[in-house]
């Protein structure tokens, strides 16, 4: 058995968003999306794993795993059902979540926004709504009600991804994903994101920060211009936005080659997990020292690491060597 020790403080936990397991969140541009005839989602939400009900249970058993933090999101579109219009009834419910936490023993880590939007902002124009800077700082003070004696609070779940799947192309049989950058929509995610740690830092006792879906973007020999240039708007630059924040989550499964014209194709016999990606445990290791460097040493968070299979003798094989590219950042001081 491998032994990797961990240093006093280390944070032990788990993460969830709302809209992969509450169930019932018909209130979003998700749902909508999702149920519209012509949809190409194959696996739309439903009713999830009924967490919106069942979470007494999810973090009664979280804890007895051995775990000390529970990240999971509040979903906006419950809070704010209508634009301007607070549900106190949502703010009770994801209060008693927290307050279940506490009572189990284990550290809430909040999520305010992870990838959906409610159907009024939605049909405004979601990220590109000329108010949703301002309509996003609101939401972020209406939460703040619930969130008095609340540490960690992450203002937006992996932007970078949000915006690139605004022109993406994904090549799933490759394991290669194209996504197309958009500054526009980044820059307004980032002002965002800004006024709402503005907001939350004038609380006094919460650290907050945002999380970033790290690619480990490696060179082809030779191609390392090519490399810097994709990652920039995909990657770097919401790196960049973190620099001030308190902490930065880092989110890793897998590792992206360029080559002279972008991501460069898995080889046929290489392992995949089951999303189609390579299986590739040293990305966290990787993804770790790329964002203590870009950030200039913000504290991190692995808010995100895992892989999609059905073995679980590869995913402890996995979770292994993602812990010892860990470990090994640890030891260098990051």
């Amino acid at each position: 058995m491998t032994t990797i020790p961990a240093p006093n403080g280390f944070i032990w936990g788990a993460a969830t968003a709302a809209h992969q397991i509450e169930g019932g969140n018909t209130n979003t541009a998700h749902w909508e999306f999702e149920h519209a005839a012509d949809t190409t989602v194959e696996e739309p939400s439903g009713d999830a794993v009924d967490s919106y009900h069942r979470y007494p249970d999810d973090i009664r058993l979280l804890a007895e795993g051995g775990l000390k933090a529970y990240r999971f999101s509040i979903e906006w579109a419950r809070i704010e059902p209508e634009k301007g219009i607070v549900s106190k009834a949502q703010l009770d419910h994801y209060r008693r979540m927290i307050d279940t936490c506490r009572d189990s023993g284990v550290q809430p880590i909040v999520t305010l926004h992870h990838f959906t939007v409610p159907r009024w902002q939605g049909r405004d124009g979601g990220w590109y709504a000329d108010d949703v800077v301002d309509r996003f700082r609101r939401y972020t003070e209406t939460a703040t009600r619930i969130l008095d004696d609340v540490e960690w609070v992450v203002t937006i779940n992996e932007p970078n991804m949000m915006v690139n799947q605004t022109e993406a192309k994904i090549d799933t049989e490759q394991g290669v994903n194209f996504p197309g950058p958009s500054p526009h929509v980044a820059q307004v995610i980032a002002k965002a994101h800004h006024a709402s740690t503005e907001v939350l830092k004038g609380l006094g006792h919460v650290k907050s920060g945002w999380t970033v879906a790290n690619q480990v973007y490696q060179a082809v020999p030779g191609y390392e211009k090519e490399r810097d240039e994709w990652g920039y708007w995909r990657e770097d630059y919401y790196l960049e936005q973190a620099r001030n924040d308190d902490f930065i989550g880092v989110q890793s499964y897998l590792r992206t080659i360029i080559g002279p014209d972008g991501p460069v194709p898995f080889p046929d016999d290489v392992e995949r997990t089951l999303t189609g990606w390579e299986y590739y445990p040293e990305a966290l290791g990787h993804a770790l020292r790329h964002t203590w460097e870009v950030t200039g040493g913000v504290p991190m968070l692995v808010t995100e690491n895992g892989m999609a299979t059905q073995d679980d003798s590869r995913r402890i094989d996995y979770t292994t060597g993602a812990l010892q590219g860990l470990a090994s950042a640890l030891q260098d001081g990051l």
